[in-house]
């Protein structure tokens, strides 16, 4: 099933049933025009918590709220009716208790029209994951790099190399278990995101992970040369629009300073048209 080829949105469960098919499309989106964009192309869109790096210059996702997922949410859900909508629980939302991450899961889903809501981490949150889904909330997982972790984790490491591949084929299998629909996984070996790929009853969306991976995740700024702060290994650039816009505005600074623009074809005559 894709979103290509159908009228309405999928639902997780339609996600579910792409294990081993068609490879899945998935890319990140903020706004409206975004949306727009990639609803044709896209079996799910993302509303993630990089919206606070990509367009409100924090350092981290950690200081992104519930108020700025929703305000994100609700503008890509307007751009959209192909693709479904999925949004990230941002850092604190969800991991004091399952209770906590059902009552900002739902918020987010009745405010948003979100399809399902994505979290990360693997064992430790399969309770909560299990909790959401017989709650009636579908469950996007998200193992290996998890950016809300990186103070624990180190920094924006590899993850599963060597003796780790066997604890995160365990948070692989706790939340395919736990009825997660499909997992992330995030900046991990090729070999062992294939073996999690082939070990687990779920899709896997890689970003950073391996070309086996059920489908693949990218940030569209990234993508598109938007987002020029860093350029993760992972990131292919389909385009180069940072460098485009900076030369479009260059060129309106120079014609204004020079009083090129505007031109007569973009002022108003003292004289109204003739009917």
């Amino acid at each position: 099933m894709s979103a290509t080829s159908q009228k309405s949105a999928p639902l997780p469960d339609d996600i579910r049933k792409m294990k081993g098919g068609t490879p899945i499309v998935s890319l990140t989106a903020y706004t409206t025009p975004m949306a727009q964009m990639m609803d044709e192309h896209c079996d799910f869109v993302l509303v993630g918590d990089s919206v606070g790096m990509v367009l409100h210059g924090l350092s981290s996702t950690l200081g992104v709220t519930m108020e700025m997922m929703i305000l994100h949410g609700q503008a890509v859900a307007r751009g959209l009716s192909r693709a479904m909508l999925v949004v990230d629980m941002p850092f604190g939302s969800y991991e004091e208790s399952p209770a906590q991450a059902f009552r900002n899961a739902a918020r987010l889903m009745a405010e948003t029209g979100a399809a399902a809501v994505k979290l990360e981490g693997g064992r430790h949150m399969a309770e909560t994951i299990g909790f959401l889904v017989a709650r009636g909330v579908p469950v996007m997982a998200h193992i290996g790099l998890t950016p809300q972790s990186i103070n624990t984790l180190g920094g924006y490491k590899v993850q599963g190399r060597g003796a780790a591949a066997e604890a995160l084929m365990a948070d692989a299998r706790a939340v395919d278990q736990a009825g997660a629909f499909s997992v992330v996984l995030e900046k991990v070996p090729a070999t062992q995101a294939d073996q999690i790929t082939a070990g687990i009853s779920i899709p896997t969306i890689g970003i950073g992970a391996s070309v086996g991976c059920d489908g693949q995740i990218l940030v569209l700024d990234d993508m598109l040369g938007l987002f020029t702060a860093f350029k993760p290994k992972f990131v292919k650039r389909y385009g180069n629009l940072g460098e485009d816009g900076e030369a479009a505005i260059t060129a309106y600074a120079e014609e204004v300073r020079s009083r090129r623009f505007p031109a007569p074809e973009h002022v108003f005559s003292d004289k109204a048209p003739k009917a």
